[in-house]
């Protein structure tokens, strides 16, 4: 089991590295991360001692650009990206690669007085800069040991060092267990990182609210901004929310083609309706109106995807053909929309699982699945039948026999 990303900040702020790893798909490899502003001589030899790869610090662009540290190549093969600039020493050294000196080099990037002509370029000292979205955007080594020094209220730098093990070969997850039991270092990876971001930060802001009466009653309607996918979202609101109970909630991402013009192709129009008349009867809920129209891939290639249904493929395999995975939406978003409104506890209209799980990862409590089901028209039964078959929506076999 991976340590827990407060555990690992704990470490860091006591001045001790820790092991960071990265997804299996990626790079699949752990490196040892430091605070840059401990990155006393000591803790640079026990990275090149024990971790023996290459001893990187990494830093925010803003950084880069007052020290003058351009990148070291502008057409970079490297399949991650990891954005390595020209490599330093501090004027004051000699040769520049002693545990001693480097550590001087990189304490020298913290002083806020320093001057880019402190620096020689080449140097032994590897800055990397660090992407602007940290690991939301980018889930690199380099992100996260920003991050953590951010976390930790330290200086935005830390130092990496990829561990090696005896015989030359990249470490990986047991052997980093090992190694971990052998020092006494939390092990902690960059998905769990990614995790604890999104559920410690809010990228929303609430816009205008005002009073909607709709024929389903009366709602308050609640506009909301955010600067992750800077999509205006939408909240309808009934009654009361009771923070201390689960309230009656439908996420429900935008299909122009159901909710407005009546499509029968989805049975998205009937689901909203059922979700507001639902709430309406039971008196309070929320209605989160998602703009991710047709699963995240936009309505332009919605209506690609439909070109080709009528040519025969299913809604799974027209988004595939289009380069999309059959499912693109990120509930992100909707879930800090939900805790804005203090709803964490929730009774959550959906026949979706995948719905369930995601906003669960985000930090919302799912009391209870209530199903939402309309009925089969002899338009959508195809449709209705691939969710049921091929992404695992859990609908009663009478609305899809």
């Amino acid at each position: 089991m991976f340590h827990t990303i407060q555990e690992a900040i704990s470490d860091l702020q006591a001045g001790k590295p820790v092991i960071v790893v990265d997804d299996e798909d990626r790079e699949n490899e752990g490196d040892l991360v430091a605070l840059s502003e401990k990155a006393t001589p000591d803790m640079i030899n026990f990275m090149i001692t024990h971790g023996r790869g290459l001893v990187c610090t990494s830093i925010q662009a803003d950084l880069a650009a007052n020290m003058q540290l351009p990148l070291m190549t502008y057409e970079s093969s490297d399949p991650f990206k990891t954005a390595f600039t020209v490599s330093i020493d501090h004027s004051d050294t000699v040769t520049g690669i002693s545990a001693v000196e480097r550590s001087k080099t990189i304490q020298a990037l913290l002083d806020s007085d320093v001057q880019a002509s402190a620096f020689k370029r080449p140097g032994h000292v590897f800055p990397l800069i660090a992407n602007d979205g940290g690991v939301l955007t980018r889930e690199g080594h380099t992100e996260a040991s920003v991050e953590l020094a951010k976390l930790s209220g330290a200086f935005p730098s830390g130092v990496i060092c990829e561990i090696i093990k005896d015989d030359g070969t990249m470490a990986r997850v047991p052997d980093l267990y090992k190694m971990a039991d052998k020092f006494h270092l939390k092990l902690i990876s960059i998905a769990d990182l990614v995790s604890y971001r999104k559920q410690q930060e809010s990228h929303v802001i609430r816009e205008p609210e005002a009073t909607l009466p709709t024929e389903f009653g009366l709602f308050k309607i609640y506009g909301y901004t955010n600067d992750h996918d800077h999509k205006e979202h939408i909240a309808l609101v009934k009654g009361d929310i009771n923070r201390a109970e689960p309230v009656l909630v439908r996420v429900h991402s935008e299909c122009l083609t159901g909710d407005v013009f009546g499509s029968l192709r989805c049975d998205c129009g009937p689901q909203l309706q059922k979700a507001l008349r639902d709430i309406s009867e039971a008196g309070a809920g929320i209605v989160v109106y998602m703009r991710q129209e047709g699963r995240g891939i936009g309505l332009i290639n919605k209506l690609r995807a439909y070109q080709l249904q009528d040519r025969g493929l299913d809604t799974v395999e027209a988004n595939e053909h289009l380069g999309f995975a059959p499912d693109e939406r990120d509930y992100r978003i909707s879930a800090q929309i939900l805790k804005d409104l203090g709803a964490e506890k929730v009774n959550l209209m959906t026949n979706n699982p995948e719905k369930v799980e995601a906003l669960e990862s985000h930090g919302i409590q799912i009391n209870t699945r209530i199903p939402i089901e309309t009925g089969l028209t002899a338009e959508n039964e195809h449709y209705m039948h691939t969710k049921v078959q091929k992404m695992g929506h859990l609908i009663s076999s009478s609305q899809h026999s």
